[in-house]
């Protein structure tokens, strides 16, 4: 895919992320997205990137290349060796502010803008696991402005596969460790879970949007052990469409709470849901209560920075209904909203990302 750019750039290398692998090579006034790889875990997927990335610098040398700041992924140990055999300057750039820089790439965006990322997981500075996230950005600067309340992941990534060990969190966090042995008693891992999280031991925090879906979906009884990639929250979007073609849905009330360190707090909605006896309802009102949270953090920011524009990026604006919603909500606060337009708001579209930062970077003499 060719991206168009507004202006003339250096030669950059961006080697994308993890998941849904794709690089990108800058020439003249384009930005050249290479097919999907894949996920780099499969040598078929780290074979491809090599061999992309050879079919593509056959033009010029990159002056730069752009990596993950992740150090353990394989795209990032390509983009060292590769410099390092080369002889060329590496940038590291942090997975939200890739796929905010994304939406700047594809919209000509060089003015500061606030970014609203919203996906299953990226490492951030602070070496946590970051996915919801409201940044400031602006070119190759991007300040974290705040980000969804953490929870727990017990086990680690093994929580990304199993929602009910996001529920355990959340009721864990309500004060309800109790129930997670009942509630989750088939189970077998529930009462080591359980003990887990009172232990706080192997339970790393997350401000993930896509590990709240998981949450939300295991205390509905929608899902508890994912099969494939997004299962829970892709089933949550469904129950919440269905309902709301007949049904009107206001958020909930007091269903979130924004901290004086501007984390937004959806705490109170998981203790609404926990209790819910109609899934389907609680699919429509978990996604409207979210989308109203976000606004109020969103226009805050706004009024605050003075910026009117934000872009939404991340996975989990594959979900329509919470695109929709929220997006309208944004502009009846008077802001412009920009979404991806040839590129998908995934990690696809992070090795684009990261080659806009580099050109930024570049243009402002860092």
């Amino acid at each position: 895919m060719i991206i168009p750019l507004p202006f003339a750039v250096p030669p950059i290398l961006a080697c994308g992320a993890w998941l849904k692998n794709t690089i990108c090579v800058t020439h003249q006034q384009e930005a050249k997205l290479s097919a999907m790889n894949g996920n780099l875990d499969q040598a078929e997927a780290r074979a491809a990137l090599e061999q992309q990335a050879t079919q593509m610098l056959d033009q010029a040398m990159p002056c730069l290349i752009a990596h993950d700041l992740h150090p353990d992924f394989y795209s990032t140990l390509y983009a060292q060796n590769f410099a390092r055999t080369h002889n060329i300057p590496l940038l590291a750039v942090q997975h939200h502010h890739a796929h905010i820089a994304a939406i700047c790439a594809e919209h000509g965006v060089t003015n500061a803008i606030l970014g609203l990322a919203l996906d299953g997981v990226g490492l951030g500075h602070d070496n946590t696991a970051w996915g919801g996230e409201l940044l400031q950005v602006d070119g190759a600067q991007c300040v974290r402005l705040g980000h969804l309340a953490p929870l727990m992941m017990p086990g680690g990534d093994r929580a990304a596969s199993e929602p009910w060990r996001m529920a355990a969190a959340a009721l864990h966090r309500m004060g309800r460790s109790p129930e997670i042995t009942s509630r989750y008693a088939n189970q077998p891992a529930a009462p080591v879970v359980a003990s887990m999280l009172q232990k706080n031991f192997n339970c790393p925090a997350t401000s993930s949007m896509g590990r709240l879906f998981d949450a939300a979906a295991a205390l509905l009884g929608i899902n508890f052990v994912q099969q494939h990639e997004a299962e829970a929250a892709i089933q949550m979007q469904q129950l919440a469409a269905q309902y709301l073609r007949q049904n009107h849905c206001l958020p909930l009330a007091n269903g979130y709470f924004i901290t004086t360190d501007r984390q937004l707090d959806f705490l109170p909605l998981l203790e609404a849901l926990a209790t819910t006896q109609d899934a389907a309802r609680g699919a429509a009102v978990f996604h409207v209560t979210l989308a109203a949270g976000l606004t109020e953090w969103v226009a805050a920011a706004a009024a605050k920075t003075g910026i009117k524009q934000v872009a939404l990026g991340g996975g989990c604006f594959h979900n329509a209904l919470l695109k929709r919603e929220l997006q309208s909500r944004l502009e009846a606060h008077g802001l412009t909203v920009f979404h991806p337009l040839n590129m998908a708001p995934d990690d696809s579209a992070i090795a684009l990302g990261q080659a806009w930062v580099a050109i930024m970077a570049l243009r402002e003499g860092r």
